[in-house]
């Protein structure tokens, strides 16, 4: 049966007016997901509702003031939160992926229960899908990776939960972002982590501004590829930073440099994809870029995996 999204919005209104008698915070990151439930929760609860962005020191280029820009223009009630240098702090020496998304899920709880204390709310509105329950694992499934706002949760969070993306998928999940004249209606996905799970290995802040400039470079050059009919524009594209070293040539210098890898791929609900065949003339320009702009960085390579069996993000 196709998916009515307007249906979808009056049920789910109603439904979130119901589940949440008192005041609720929603944690708000500005991409599709998260900014639809915002929308809904805000028309459901008006002033009782309070949308937090944390700026964690993890997101992409110039995203606090694009989400401030979009929560204004939808007339959502929001805070700003700066708290890079409690993210940093809190993943110092830690290189595995599930710990990463375990200590960025309990560091956000904490942030927002803080939030929600002199607002005096009670309730936790986010913008979980069904990807990542099903990813997360539970009952007869296996865990692929623990998604912070999933199995990353604390258990004795104070928050009680609203969820009502929950049962959607991304495709069904854009068509009620149009429905509710969502600027970021299209835009691609963005892992709740951040870019902690686009650096294999430690997150330090060096790392994040190599990852940071080298994923610009390569939706910069993507888009404008796609926008002169060059190739058509994939689901999801972005850069990894990878903890390898090999050696390079600078000027007359033998040095050793970073490794970034660009990932692009094609999907339509995030559940199986595959790699996006990027002209090789855009791959080049992606790669001069980089290298030349992105400073210590020598090497880039492209991932031409499929999912299964990787997953689209690298951690």
């Amino acid at each position: 049966m196709m998916f009515d999204a307007k249906a979808f919005i009056a049920e789910q209104v109603g439904t979130i007016r119901k589940a949440v008698p008192g005041k609720a915070i929603i944690a708000c990151s500005g991409g599709v997901d998260s900014t639809t439930a915002a929308v809904l929760a805000s028309r459901a609860l008006g002033d009782r509702l309070l949308a937090v962005y944390v700026d964690t020191g993890l997101m992409r280029k110039d995203e606090t003031a694009d989400v401030s820009k979009t929560l204004n223009e939808l007339a959502v009630q929001h805070r700003i939160l700066l708290a890079a240098d409690e993210f940093f702090d809190a993943l110092r020496g830690i290189t595995d992926p599930e710990r990463k998304r375990i200590i960025i899920g309990n560091k956000f709880i904490e942030l927002f229960e803080r939030e929600a204390s002199p607002f005096g709310a009670e309730y936790l509105v986010q913008g979980t899908i069904a990807p990542d329950w099903i990813e997360s694992g539970g009952q007869l499934r296996d865990r692929i990776k623990t998604h912070h706002n999933v199995a990353g949760l604390p258990e004795r969070m104070k928050l009680r939960l609203c969820e009502p993306l929950r049962d959607l998928y991304k495709d069904e999940v854009r068509a009620t972002a149009r429905a509710l004249g969502i600027r970021v209606a299209e835009r691609q996905p963005f892992p709740g982590p951040g870019l902690a799970v686009r650096i294999v290995g430690e997150v330090t802040p060096e790392r994040v501004a190599i990852v940071r400039e080298a994923s610009a470079i390569v939706e910069t050059e993507i888009q404008a590829a796609a926008a002169s009919g060059a190739m058509v524009l994939p689901w999801q594209y972005f850069a990894v930073f990878l903890p390898v070293q090999t050696v390079g040539v600078h000027g007359d210098l033998r040095v050793y440099g970073h490794t970034v890898a660009v990932r692009a791929v094609h999907s339509v609900d995030g559940m199986s994809a595959t790699y996006s065949k990027i002209p090789h003339d855009v791959l080049d320009r992606i790669s001069v870029r980089i290298t030349n702009e992105v400073k210590g960085v020598n090497r880039v390579v492209y991932d031409l995996s499929n999912k299964p069996p990787a997953t689209i993000e690298w951690e």
